[in-house]
């Protein structure tokens, strides 16, 4: 059934936040109630802002509270009982990893509040705002959703407890979870609540059942806590079922089964074009005095695709988004950037237009609906049946730059290197033409075997990139770097193997002053390594797991006056991405391609 196929409501400027807001729009209840961990910023990279617009789209009245205190319910009842249910999100960045650093210490900023100030959201967002809704309003349907629920729908591993915790649903004690992009899954709960019926099976959804057979039987709580490497085969079944997207699974928990539905299907084209047509106002909320800081890093942006086909073993894409790639024509993002540009509000530079990596849209599989034994489109080569057309996406930047009002357009989003040199003509018109100084990729590490546990490429390609990055700055008269991503504490890295990326670093003259320390994010399938201490397939590894041993190996990549200060923080600025991408590097100091300047310079 298409997404958009029932009547809607007029849309409002902004999603209510108040009953004064209710009323004006002639609204006595709300059909839906949104809680979100974040601020309300009504941009089509904010899932609640999107998902709110998308119920109205379908005639459901739907208001949002936001960053409400976790004291007493008193802030949700401010618009009354929603008729049909209340959804709720820890926000674009699960709770725990917005609060602490890869060494547990406290961040002090949260780029999703207001004034970036720390600690506006609960830990465990999702368990805190649901119990407050059954305070508030007894008997209510009460759906999860966002990446903090989406990839603790099973049983997972807890980096801050340091062990295995429930599937999130029985924690919260919600009704239902919706994993991975939710409009259909949203969309249809909202129909069937309102028609009486249950929500039983409902694609991309997870509930609670007595009992229930499916195709993937995943190994049980218990046979978890009980080994490890139970925590691994689930998590490669699970990744397997995002990518299959036909077969059902469940968990015995205690007495309980948990069942997961198959995955959602993306959304078509058109469904995406309508859904990026909705009139979002690009901004916060009129509410808020002070600025979000999530608000000026999208705000000029534009979301091309969804789905990454790199299903890096670090990454939560692979559970989440997944490795389709779901893209927008090229009219509508031509469209969205000329209502972009015709604004008052737009200061003339499209700052990205991208996903999960810029380079993907467009791309779809030769062999779509048949069985892939593949773990990653992109490694250990990229995978011939991944199709993409790297100049399509040259020519929509460069019509993009010639609209009137637009002065420049950028790939923020960054590219897949090893992608980007399947096309040597559109990388060479990607180098001078669109990256702004700066251009974001991500390699890593430099050893081939830590490379193969992450399911990236090796590190020759990746020298490969840097010789034509070079090339291309250089015949373009511009002074232009990477910002590398680069990991420490990997499972798999030994000490050895940091001092091997330390010393290909000062070969190239390059001073990382920032290194994201790995974090076991709850879904991943180097979480189950970290945990489990094995590979994929088995092999045992070594995982440096004490704080000691990572941060020992944090440090060797730092320079010596660079090192006091990163021990004192101890990582603690918080991830910098877009909401969308998933992702929480921070990135080394940007340095150019085969160059070993004595100072950098500033534009």
């Amino acid at each position: 059934m298409s997404l958009f196929s029932c009547k809607s409501l007029p849309q409002p400027s902004f999603l209510p936040m108040t009953r004064a807001e209710m009323e004006r729009l002639g609204w006595d209840e709300l059909d839906v109630l949104l809680v979100s961990g974040d601020a309300y910023v009504d941009h089509p990279s904010f899932a609640m802002a999107l998902l709110g617009r998308v119920l109205i789209a379908h005639g459901f009245r739907t208001g949002i509270i936001t960053q409400p205190s976790w004291s007493g319910p008193e802030d949700l009842l401010v618009m009354g009982r929603p008729r049909l249910f209340a959804g709720v999100s820890a926000g674009a960045i699960d709770s725990m990893l917005a609060h602490y650093t890869a060494f547990r210490k406290k961040r002090s900023e949260d780029a999703y509040t207001p004034g970036g100030r720390a600690g506006a959201r609960p830990n465990r967002a999702c368990i805190v705002y649901t119990n407050l809704l059954r305070r508030a309003f007894p008997g209510l349907t009460v759906i999860l959703g966002g990446i903090e629920a989406s990839l603790r729908r099973i049983t997972h591993y807890d980096f801050w407890t340091d062990a295995l915790r429930k599937p999130i649903l029985l924690d919260a004690k919600a009704d239902a979870v919706v994993y991975g992009m939710g409009e259909r899954a949203v969309v249809d709960i909202a129909a069937r609540l309102s028609a009486g019926r249950d929500i039983f099976g409902i694609p991309g959804t997870v509930t609670v059942q007595e009992d229930f057979t499916a195709t993937i039987q995943l190994p049980s709580h218990d046979e978890m806590l009980a080994d490890p490497k139970e925590l691994m085969c689930a998590t490669l079944m699970l990744e397997k079922q995002v990518h299959d997207g036909t077969d059902w699974a469940t968990e015995r928990v205690e007495n309980r089964t948990i069942l997961v539905a198959p995955p959602a299907v993306p959304l078509s084209t058109e469904e995406m074009d309508r859904v990026y047509a909705l009139p979002f106002a690009r901004k916060s909320h009129p509410a808020y005095s002070l600025p979000i800081p999530a608000e000026e890093m999208i705000r000029d942006s534009v979301t091309s695709h969804r789905g990454c086909g790199g299903g890096c073993s670090f990454c939560t894409l692979a559970l989440h988004q997944g490795r389709h790639i779901a893209s927008r024509s090229r009219a509508s993002v031509v469209d969205e950037v000329r209502r972009m540009a015709a604004s008052s509000d737009f200061r003339g530079h499209v700052s990205d237009v991208g996903g999960p990596s810029a380079n993907m849209w467009g791309a779809s599989c030769a062999k779509e609906g048949q069985p892939c034994k593949r773990s990653s489109c992109m490694t250990p080569t990229v995978c011939p049946h991944f199709r993409m057309d790297q100049k399509a996406h040259l020519d929509l930047l460069r019509f993009l730059r010639r609209i009137p009002g637009v002065r420049g357009v950028r790939v923020a989003s960054g590219v897949r290197f090893d992608l980007a040199l399947k096309d040597m003509e559109a990388l060479g018109g990607y180098l001078r033409e669109f990256v702004g100084g700066q251009l974001k990729i991500a390699p890593e590490h430099v050893c081939d075997h830590v490379l193969r546990l992450m399911r990236k490429p090796g590190n020759r390609v990746f020298e490969e990139f840097l010789t034509v990055f070079d090339r291309e700055s250089k015949r373009a008269g511009k002074e232009q770097y990477v910002i590398p991503y680069l990991m420490s504490a990997f499972p798999g890295t030994t000490d050895e193997d940091m001092h091997a990326l330390a010393r290909w670093l000062g070969n190239r003259g390059w001073k990382p002053k920032q290194v994201q320390c790995f974090i076991p994010i709850p879904g991943a399938v180097a979480t189950a390594m970290y945990h489990a201490g094995i590979t994929p397939d088995g092999k045992l590894i070594y995982v440096p797991r004490t704080d000691e041993a990572r941060l020992r190996q944090h440090r060797i990549l730092l320079p010596p006056e660079e090192k006091t200060a990163a021990h004192a923080a101890g990582d603690a600025r918080p991830p910098r991405f877009k909401p969308c991408a998933n992702r929480c590097p921070v990135p080394a100091r940007h340095s150019k391609a085969g160059k070993k300047p004595a100072a950098r310079k500033r534009k």
